[in-house]
């Protein structure tokens, strides 16, 4: 296994940050539209039942769940930086995208019960 980085100084710090951001922005583009997915074929599987809940309250509620979803995404960079750092680092990068997958998965199931559970029964 390869030796960690030090991210003790600001440029290695700077440069681990780059690396994760060029692995995992690209990535948050299809986390949101899975997510998006997700909502869309609930509104597009009950439309008539979801119509009164298009109002702007809620649709502002939907604008804060997505901010948090993608806050919850940033928590990725906390694990690539403390595995970068491990002497794991190897195994890390060719299997990160497990950790993509699951956190994806995870959101899918969020996003799925909210819907299922907080706001389509007391929708009409």
């Amino acid at each position: 296994m390869s030796t960690p980085p030090r991210l003790d100084e600001p440029s290695a710090f700077k440069a681990t940050l780059r690396e994760a951001m060029h692995y995992w922005e690209p990535r948050r583009i299809v986390y949101n539209v899975v997510l998006a997915l997700v909502v869309i074929g609930w509104l597009a599987f009950t439309w008539p039942q979801f119509l009164p809940a298009l109002t702007v309250q809620d649709l502002l509620t939907l604008l804060v769940l997505a901010l948090a979803a993608n806050a919850c995404y940033c928590s990725a960079y906390l694990a690539e930086t403390a595995m970068r750092r491990s002497p794991f680092r190897t195994p890390w990068l060719h299997a990160r995208w497990m950790l993509w997958l699951a956190g994806t998965l995870f959101a899918v199931a969020l996003a799925w019960y909210w819907i299922a559970d907080e706001i389509y029964p007391y929708v009409g």
